[in-house]
């Protein structure tokens, strides 16, 4: 499965009957998977249906539904309420003898409170199968399409990370050149501090000798730049990998940085703090991206 992000959106539409609706499907990024869900009052079998749908093809990241859906106007039934209707005539019949009003017209007979009742359409429940399974098959068609979206961040968050993995193993190869003047510095190093604080006390030769030797192999950095090596082969596998790879990059990139704190703090040469440091700065700009990676 390619990479995928965990910010998209995706929308689809329908209708069935009396019955249209549209669905909207987004996400955005989340160390889990959490589904909210807004459906039809009527429809609640759908929630559901959102929930194993989204599950299905998300592991992480916050997803959000929402169904919105009307009936048509002309789905309910319209009645006339004639005993209404004869009140309104009656009540009104001495004025018009009198002359003192107009005689009703029918428009305005079926404008006044009550005259025309409007029922609401009641489906029977093989049709409100079929809107909801209608509902079902766009929800699905919007969450594919939100699932398109976030692999469409992938492959664009793929070519920045493996730029990024890149410049780290570069940065790893210039940390070993930098590193190989390591023992000789801490050497000539010691050697001049001891020559300022006993230049003429006996044994200093060999004194220098053992101590820098001490101080080298605490120093050394050999294991540091291995397992750097090591984490950049295993960050490239996991991107050609299968499944969801953001848990485990996340994890890569704190084991990165550990060994990146550890080169700067054994570094002895102003070139390999420099490059301990771009190293850091690169690894931080990859942590931010995996960050968005599902």
């Amino acid at each position: 499965m390619p990479l995928s992000g965990m910010t998209g959106f995706g929308r689809a539409e329908g209708a069935s009957g009396d019955w249209s609706w549209s669905v909207e499907a987004r996400s955005v990024n989340g160390r889990n998977l959490e589904i909210r869900y807004r459906g039809v009052p009527g429809f609640e079998a759908l929630d559901r249906t959102a929930r194993d749908a989204a599950q299905a093809r998300f592991q992480r990241g916050n997803v959000t539904i929402a169904i919105t859906g009307k009936r048509s106007d002309a789905a309910g039934k319209v009645t006339i309420n004639l005993e209404q209707l004869e009140r309104y005539l009656a009540a009104g019949a001495p004025y018009v003898a009198e002359g003192r009003a107009a005689t009703p017209s029918l428009d305005g007979l079926l404008a006044l409170r009550g005259v025309i009742e409007a029922g609401e359409a009641v489906d029977d429940p093989e049709t409100l199968a079929q809107v909801e399974a209608a509902m079902a098959a766009s929800l699905n068609a919007a969450l594919d399409a939100l699932l398109a979206n976030r692999r469409e961040e992938g492959a664009s968050l793929a070519l920045v990370l493996a730029g990024q993995i890149d410049r780290i193993a570069g940065l790893v190869i210039q940390a070993e050149t930098e590193a190989a003047g390591q023992t000789a510095a801490i050497k000539e190093r010691f050697e001049r501090r001891m020559n300022e604080l006993a230049p003429d006390a006996p044994g200093v030769a060999e004194r220098i000798v053992v101590e820098a030797a001490a101080l080298a192999v605490k120093a050394d950095v050999r294991e540091e730049l291995d397992r750097l090596a090591g984490h950049v082969e295993a960050a490239r596998t996991l991107m050609a990998g299968e499944g969801p790879a953001g848990r485990r990059l996340d994890f890569l990139t704190q084991e990165f940085m550990r060994e990146a704190n550890t080169l700067c703090s054994k570094s002895a040469l102003p070139g390999l703090t420099t490059v301990g440091l771009d190293l850091k700065a690169t690894i931080e700009q990859f942590r931010e991206q995996v960050q968005n990676v599902e």
